[in-house]
């Protein structure tokens, strides 16, 4: 077996465990959001719907299954036989993965992945002011 054939077989596997982590994912939240899982930094706030504590766990487990399949593109575009158009393509992917994950993240936490997260007690502040 050659270099080439071994890289693509990494980047198989780790397509299926981006599958994998968003699948198990899905299911695993199920039962966590009906008992109630509320995220460390989450609590003490507002208490959360079974809905909502669904679709943030779920959107955690989708944004690590996109991580998982933008590293599987990136291992085999790079290092098997990189042209402009594999170049290009992956390119394409990565944009558009890292817009959804930019738009999960604003979804999960309600803030963009480079602001910084609100403290606890600026946020009982503004809920307490008229």
């Amino acid at each position: 077996m050659d270099f080439q054939h071994i890289i693509e077989a990494v980047g198989r596997y780790m397509d299926a465990a981006g599958v994998a982590v968003m699948v198990v994912g899905a299911l695993v939240s199920i039962p966590m959001a009906l008992r109630g899982y509320q995220p460390e930094r989450a609590r003490g706030l507002a208490p959360f719907t079974p809905y909502r504590a669904y679709r943030q766990l779920l959107g955690r487990s989708i944004l690590l299954g996109l991580e998982l399949l933008v590293a599987a593109d990136i291992i085999r575009t790079v290092a098997v036989t990189p042209t402009f158009e594999s170049v290009g393509v992956l390119a394409i992917i990565v944009l558009i993965r890292t817009f959804l994950s930019f738009s999960l993240e604003l979804e999960i936490t309600g803030r963009w992945p480079w602001q910084k997260e609100k403290s606890p007690d600026a946020a009982e502040r503004l809920r307490s002011d008229p």
